[in-house]
């Protein structure tokens, strides 16, 4: 299976969310299904195949998520933050901005959730390909 250290040297290639797409390729070679990455500090949970799961650390001190989330505003820094105008610590501040908490990528649906704190979705995007 993939480990953490596999799955982040793919992610230090990303710069910005114009990247996106080849690291999600990059990834689901290694055999990662899915996985969910919390705002607040930017640990994600990575699963695989045959229930494999595992997790890396925080990527930075705790974020404050905002209680009530304003999908207009995340769709617009969403947006720039795909054109490759922001870097991810930016847009992980803007999805705090905004109410997000996480974000879920299903790459067998090739999918990515993003939620509120109440556990809602806020928006469903369909995941780019190369």
């Amino acid at each position: 299976m993939f480990t953490v250290e596999q799955i982040e040297s793919a992610h230090g290639k990303v710069k910005s969310g114009a990247d996106f797409p080849n690291y999600i390729q990059e990834i689901k070679k290694l055999g990662v299904v899915s996985f969910e990455t919390w705002v607040c500090d930017s640990h994600t949970k990575y699963f695989g195949k045959n229930g494999f799961q595992t997790k890396s650390k925080p990527k930075y001190d705790n974020l404050k998520i905002t209680d009530i989330s304003n999908k207009d505003q995340f769709g617009e820094y969403l947006n720039i933050h795909q054109k490759g105008e922001t870097d991810y610590f930016t847009f992980c501040n803007h999805c705090a901005e905004t109410g997000i908490e996480k974000w879920n990528v299903n790459l067998e649906k090739m999918t990515c959730t993003y939620y509120d704190k109440a556990g809602n979705e806020i928006l469903v995007e369909n995941v780019p390909t190369v």
